[in-house]
């Protein structure tokens, strides 16, 4: 596999140390551990309940999870998209979703509710290590919003997927980086208050989230104003008790700035 390649494996394992398998088929779980123990895996464990999975997240904390797509005690979609929005310090970590199936439903639906890579079965080591290194070596953007929470979605792997809707490569990415960062975080901040009240809590972490990542910007970007602006939105998006009109004033104030000179994001 990758006995030899000793730079390789030390770069997988931060991402490999601490794996948890969720599926209730034991043939699958046993190969995955026995693969996983070949790439460094320090600690795994398996679990087939979805209860269960959740509450193992929160006191293994791993590094690295592999979901099947669906079983008797579980839904692998769920279990994700549960995680996602959870509290948890492991929210954010690689989830690999494993299935008999490959079709743009599936892969749509894993990808949607945040799933880093997609694996079909029957599976090769070959697939399973070209995914292990993705989610190590390309990181991937995370997206805080309402509707979705979790990598950027514009580099989901679907390549077992061959159909006539497969997502074509991001020809269609900005050029400029910066730009389309703060594009979409303004993007990102109408959404959660148009959603606000669907997901009240969702909607502040997205908002703060959006205004953090601004607040970066504004050096990089040469647009000193939308720091006093993105602070001024986080904290009122840090009040728990906070409500949608007390968070419109600082928004439209920030999306009023990143509009200059370019028209493109409105709040309502």
């Amino acid at each position: 596999m990758l006995g030899d390649d000793l730079k390789m494996l030390a770069r997988l394992e931060p991402v490999v140390r601490r794996v948890m398998i969720v599926d209730a088929q034991v043939a699958t779980a046993r190969l995955l551990t026995d693969l996983m123990k070949g790439l460094g895996a320090r600690e795994i464990i398996i679990e087939a309940d979805e209860k269960e999975a959740l509450a193992a997240v929160r006191d293994f904390e791993p590094t690295l999870m592999f979901v099947e797509r669906s079983g008797p005690r579980f839904d692998g979609e769920t279990l994700v998209s549960k995680l996602r929005r959870s509290r948890m310090d492991a929210r954010r970590i690689p989830v690999i979703m494993i299935t008999a199936e490959a079709t743009a439903t599936t892969i749509k639906g894993a990808r949607d509710v945040g799933v880093h890579e997609f694996m079909v079965k029957p599976f090769t080591t070959g697939d399973l290590v070209r995914r292990i290194i993705n989610v190590a070596t390309k990181p991937r953007p995370w997206v805080e919003a309402v509707g979705y929470v979790g990598p950027d979605r514009r580099r989901f792997n679907s390549g077992e997927y061959k159909g006539p809707r497969k997502r074509q490569s991001e020809a269609e990415a900005a050029v400029d980086p910066i730009a389309a960062e703060m594009d979409q975080a303004g993007k990102i901040i109408v959404s959660a208050l148009d959603q606000f009240s669907h997901d009240p809590a969702q909607a502040r972490r997205a908002l703060i989230a959006q205004a953090e990542t601004l607040k970066r910007l504004a050096t990089t970007s040469g647009r000193p104003a939308l720091g006093p602006a993105a602070i001024a939105l986080a904290a009122a998006a840090g009040i728990e008790t906070s409500q949608v009109e007390d968070l419109r004033p600082p928004a439209v104030a920030l999306v009023a700035l990143l509009n200059q000179g370019a028209g493109v994001t409105k709040v309502a």
